[in-house]
């Protein structure tokens, strides 16, 4: 929206507003932006929440020092999603397809997460919106997301699979693209999910990785890097360094309420969307191997259910004490907040290792 207007303003006002224009400036104003708006609508998203009483429902198996966050507000991804979208309505160019796409697949996957949380709320129990049903409305999206990207491709560039380590190994996926998209975005979106399960253990990743893939859309739409580090050059993937940043900014500004002990929880609305978001992001700077690797944790969490279930249907026995893996930990003896830390620092080194395979090819 600013983009336009300082065109304007650049062409019959002043060429000093033309300082908008510039990728870096919209960035870091984009990530200041959502920080601002998201510490400034917590306070009264949580006082609004607690007199709605809309509070956590927690599990009754699951630890036992969960019993206390029994009533915490859920639903603050609300502020999450808000700044992100304000974020990059204000900063993004409005002109770029590839905004509107993560725009789109954030209200989407908002409104999906949304009224999970909210049958969870008023029906006093941890089951929320059917699970054939959530999982139904996240394939609707995901594959319009994935038809509308293969259908108006511009090269060939955009439908490639990119490999790290792999410098000429870049196969043209062709309508393969359609159900690869569909997995990442889908499978991204509920390991997020799974992962949200302590104070703060999934919006630190979430930054992390979103400030890796903007930089990953900074290097992937600009000709030069791109052919200096032999990966494809998606024009339009550097406004996506927008939408990051704002992501960024609204995930610390989230952080600040939801550090252990949380006042407040993201709730399906945020942890659903996020990782969608975040699937979204690497399907368009072609980049879903190094999600992958960056998001080792949300994988990791993601596995640590369905081997725990696997294992449990097939041979009436459970592999960890308890899934997601974080609970593992948990009732073996570790505080939360030392399982939160540690797994920010696991996915700290697997976002390096992620960004170190773009040289090493």
């Amino acid at each position: 929206m600013l983009v336009l207007l300082s065109e304007w303003l650049t062409r019959n006002v002043a060429t000093g507003f033309n300082v908008v224009s510039y990728l870096s400036f919209r960035a870091a104003m984009a990530i200041l932006t959502s920080l601002v708006l998201s510490l400034m609508a917590g306070p009264g998203i949580i006082r609004y929440l607690h007199r709605l009483k809309y509070g956590q429902v927690v599990r009754t198996d699951g630890p036992q020092t969960h019993l206390a966050k029994q009533g915490t507000p859920t639903m603050g991804g609300i502020m999450i999603l808000g700044s992100i979208v304000i974020s990059t309505l204000l900063w993004a160019d409005l002109r770029n397809v590839y905004v509107w796409v993560i725009l789109f697949a954030t209200a989407s996957y908002g409104a999906i997460g949304f009224v999970d949380d909210y049958w969870k709320i008023t029906r006093r129990s941890s089951e929320g919106l059917k699970a054939r049903w959530k999982y139904f409305w996240q394939s609707f999206v995901a594959l319009a997301i994935a038809v509308f990207l293969y259908m108006n491709a511009p090269t060939a560039a955009e439908t490639t699979l990119v490999v790290p380590f792999f410098k000429n190994f870049m196969p043209e996926m062709g309508l393969l693209f359609i159900p690869f998209v569909y997995c990442v975005i889908v499978g991204s979106s509920n390991a997020v999910n799974l992962t949200d399960g302590l104070d703060g253990l999934a919006i630190v990743p979430t930054a992390l990785v979103a400030a890796a893939l903007g930089l990953t859309a900074w290097l992937t739409g600009n000709v030069n890097y791109a052919e200096y580090l032999s990966i494809p050059y998606v024009r339009s993937a550097s406004e996506v360094v927008v939408v990051c940043t704002a992501i960024v900014g609204a995930s610390i500004g989230f952080l600040w309420f939801n550090t252990y002990p949380a006042l407040v929880f993201m709730g399906d609305v945020g942890s659903l969307t996020l990782g969608a978001i975040l699937g979204v992001i690497s399907v368009l700077v072609r980049q879903e191997i190094l999600l992958f690797i960056m998001g080792g944790v949300f994988v990791m969490e993601t596995v640590s259910v369905i081997l725990q279930v696997g294992s449990y249907k097939l041979r009436k026995q459970r592999i960890f004490r308890m899934a997601p893996i974080h609970h593992h930990f948990e009732l073996g003896g570790w505080p939360e907040p030392r399982v939160i830390v540690r797994f920010w620092i696991i996915t700290f080194v697997l976002v390096l290792l992620g960004l170190i395979t773009l040289k090493i090819r």
